[in-house]
């Protein structure tokens, strides 16, 4: 639910009272046709500013739907109130209301208040036409980086039914400046996955108190920029990480073995992407979902933010 915002604490609970009710028209859809494939957009929107300068949410959701006809869009810097973007609008309203048929789930990685008692957020927003079970807002570590410049960063988990059960939806957007947080960042990913694959398989359908609706699928997705490239070593901390229980596999990598990667920021920004186009977005998913993922794509067409979308369509 758009107005509420979470605290500085991980946010763990069920999807009751937070997001509106699947509409029965939906539900029915999902019921009589299985939803045999899932798909999936991750997009960071730069708040919807594009490389010409303009700002325009409505583009971005055009663009969105136009690259990919997704159960679920995963978008990064989504501002709330920050008068530097998008002339301090609650963008997280603005994409409620362009996408209706959508679960709609903001929470903040920053939330501040002014002396006017106002509250300013940036974070990550996920929007989702399939059920959704349960939602958690992970903070991420932020130690001290030394002086360099920096900001606190989180993951959105969106816990969603899919026609082969339940998966959990990890939506983030770790630190661009300091390799050393964002180092801890993965650290922290991975540790959330591994305690996963250590939750009680069945859900439980109480919801009359907390105790009895919790549980986490050890099936997942995590998608989002991770502000790292294919080349960095922290790239291989997920990719070929090697813990307890299921671990994150590129969908990249599983589905186009031995093939050029797409990039995914700096095709068209040259200011902020001086280097030229490079590969910071990704999508992993664990062991279990690699032989479900049928087709991975980035739509490099579009320069409606200096980032690019990124579709995946993962099979029952």
């Amino acid at each position: 639910m758009v107005g509420d915002h979470g605290r500085d604490r991980d946010d763990d609970g069920p999807a009751a009272d937070r997001v509106p009710a699947v509409p029965a028209s939906v539900r029915s859809v999902i019921h009589a046709r299985g939803y045999p494939v899932m798909r999936l957009l991750t997009w960071n929107i730069q708040c919807g500013k594009g490389c010409d300068g303009v700002t325009d949410l409505s583009r971005i959701v055009a663009v969105a739907r136009q690259s990919l006809d997704a159960d679920v869009f995963c978008f990064q810097e989504v501002s709330a109130n920050f008068s530097r973007f998008g002339d301090g609008a609650d963008q997280s309203a603005q994409l409620v209301a362009l996408l209706p048929s959508y679960s709609a789930i903001f929470r903040p990685a920053i939330e501040t208040v002014d002396r006017a008692g106002s509250i300013h957020c940036f974070g990550n927003m996920t929007l989702s036409r399939l059920p959704v079970l349960q939602i958690a807002n992970h903070l991420l570590p932020f130690p001290g980086a030394g002086g360099v410049r920096s900001m606190r960063r989180h993951a959105l988990e969106v816990t969603v039914q899919a026609s082969f059960g339940a998966i959990r939806i990890v939506n983030t957007h770790l630190e661009f400046h300091s390799a050393d947080q964002r180092q801890a960042q993965i650290t922290r990913l991975l540790d959330l996955q591994q305690d996963a694959s250590g939750s009680p398989k069945q859900a439980s359908s109480r919801h009359d108190e907390p105790y009895g609706s919790q549980t986490v699928a050890a099936s997942s997705l995590m998608c989002g920029d991770f502000n790292f490239d294919v080349a960095d070593p922290q790239h291989a901390l997920i990719d070929r990480a090697g813990r307890p229980g299921l671990n994150y596999r590129d969908a990249w990598t599983a589905n186009r073995p031995g093939r050029p990667r797409a990039p995914t920021c700096g095709i068209f920004d040259r200011a902020q992407w001086p280097d030229g186009p490079d590969c910071r977005d990704f999508i992993f998913v664990t062991e279990d979902l690699v032989r479900r993922v049928r087709s991975i794509e980035v739509n490099a067409a579009t320069d409606a933010s200096d980032h690019q979308p990124l579709g995946i369509e993962v099979a029952d």
